[in-house]
């Protein structure tokens, strides 16, 4: 029989907290009759997010074409609808049941330079453009072409979206943490790369990119122009290239921030010499369309022929599924004005974007109401990385332990903390261990995505349930010290 004994290492090493053994448990009380909340990942349309219309409807024509040669359909579809379905056919006349061409369909990839095009106000090629099942293929393509030797390794943040970690210990590359300053609104600090970066060094370790997540996650922060300019002179310094995790340009809600695309400040600044990997997904912004898995990676400052092994990698899954391709596409297409479907889908969209907007300032400042919790109201993303505090149990000498104990205390003890609020009030979350955190610190992330009645709600829970399980925690002697964590 096959054993774990017989598996590659490289597996049973990684690690996805996202779906890890609290969700695992979450799965279990709920098929036991449990009502679970489930915040512990960013699938919007299973918390309620409605589809949109739009996309919905021309989807539906596209997968069952005979529909366009029924008289009536006009009578159940808008005529934009129906003309933009026939329009996406006679340009991809096999439909969603044959294989495209390995990067994407030809179209569908101009679509996408066209939108990089409008959104920045640079060049964009379309043979720069390689349509992905999801960012998530696309980041991975990246490390797998750049990860040449065992001692390669990518700089990632502290918390991170543990894809990067886990996706470098399948591939064999080391991981370079750099933490994040939280007590900067979650910004990159030039110091911290730094000293990350001769750190991997002198333990042997060749740095080769670095990934920026912007919007953030778990942190739910947007980078500024000036933090972007610092990293791009960091990158062109040490000759790295850089992955930009752009999946949640589109959710950007504080007052005074937005979102700026490293593309167009590397442009500005006539950066040339740093290879930029940038990735959008359908599965964000205000689409929520996870389960189709589309995406694509825009790829900048390479040669023609380090492009050509881009498609080639790309290759070997033959292509992108078609209709995720086709989600794609209407989100860098949308409706326009003038066309039947744009007011419905403007509205729509701005309905989506209006409630995360409110969600996030009610999640937030509810929980900063909670003694002992605090948290960084989001300013982007669709998640919220909760600092906790627990009194110190007794006996434990924080000072004492190595790195390696501190982080594994620490990872028992926001895992426990986490399996107990899923027992106790259903609601599922990520512990803050499974992306990484400043050495001593609990904190748990947690999605903002349910409907704003249940946030209400789940914040009375969150802090009922704090509240309880410190005072349930307290050292023997009877004394609460807090943590330093």
């Amino acid at each position: 029989m096959l054993a774990l004994k017989h598996l590659n290492e490289r597996l049973l090493r990684a690690e996805y907290a996202v779906r890890g053994p609290i969700v695992q448990r979450a799965q279990e009380l709920e098929a036991a009759g449990r009502r679970i909340i489930y915040c512990n990942i960013g699938n919007p349309q299973a918390l309620k997010q409605r589809p949109l219309t739009y996309l919905r409807q021309i989807l539906c024509l596209i997968e069952y074409p005979e529909l366009l040669e029924n008289a009536d359909v006009t009578r159940h579809f808008p005529k934009d609808v129906v003309e933009r379905a026939r329009s996406i056919l006679v340009r991809h006349p096999h439909g969603t049941g044959a294989y495209s061409q390995s990067a994407g369909i030809p179209f569908i990839r101009k679509a996408v330079a066209d939108f990089v095009a409008r959104r920045d106000g640079i060049p964009a090629s379309p043979e720069h453009v390689i349509l992905t099942d999801g960012a998530s293929k696309g980041a991975q393509a990246v490390l797998t072409a750049l990860l040449r030797r065992r001692n390669d390794g990518f700089m990632i943040p502290i918390p991170q979206y543990p894809l990067y970690s886990a996706s470098l210990e399948l591939f064999g590359g080391r991981q370079i943490g750099y933490l994040l300053d939280d007590d900067d609104h979650w910004q990159l600090n030039e110091a911290v790369l730094e000293d990350s970066l001769a750190a991997a060094r002198a333990d042997g370790i060749n740095p080769v990119g670095i990934v920026v997540i912007n919007p953030g996650n778990p942190t739910g922060a947007v980078l500024t122009v000036d933090n972007i300019k610092m990293i791009i002179a960091f990158a062109e310094r040490h000759r790295l290239a850089i992955i930009a995790d752009e999946v949640y340009q589109e959710n950007v809600y504080a007052p005074g921030c937005r979102f700026h695309s490293f593309a167009k400040v590397m442009h500005t600044l006539g950066v040339v010499s740093v290879p930029l990997f940038s990735l959008h997904s359908v599965s964000k912004g205000f689409l929520g369309e996870c389960g189709h898995r589309g995406g694509y990676l825009e790829i900048r400052n390479v040669s023609e022929e380090v492009l050509a092994q881009f498609i080639k990698l790309q290759s070997i899954s033959l292509c992108a599924n078609i209709p995720g391709q086709i989600a794609t596409y209407l989100m860098v297409s949308p409706p326009q004005p003038g066309e039947r479907s744009y007011d419905a889908y403007v509205q729509e969209r701005d309905a989506i974007l209006d409630d995360l907007k409110a969600k996030a300032e009610i999640l937030g400042e509810g929980i900063n109401q909670i003694p002992g919790m605090s948290v960084d109201i989001p300013q982007g993303a669709m998640y919220a990385f909760v600092r906790f505090r627990l009194p110190e149990e007794k006996g434990a000498d924080l000072t004492r332990l190595t790195p390696e104990q501190l982080s594994a205390y620490v990872a028992k003890r926001d895992t426990d903390y986490c399996l107990a609020l899923l027992e106790q009030t259903g609601i599922c979350v990520v512990p803050g261990s499974g992306f990484g955190q400043k050495p001593g610190t609990f904190h748990f992330r947690m999605t903002f995505l349910p409907p704003r009645d249940e946030i209400e709600a789940l914040v009375e829970k969150l802090g009922a349930f704090h509240r309880s399980y410190a005072a349930s925690h307290v050292a023997e002697d009877g004394v609460a010290a807090m943590s330093r964590c």
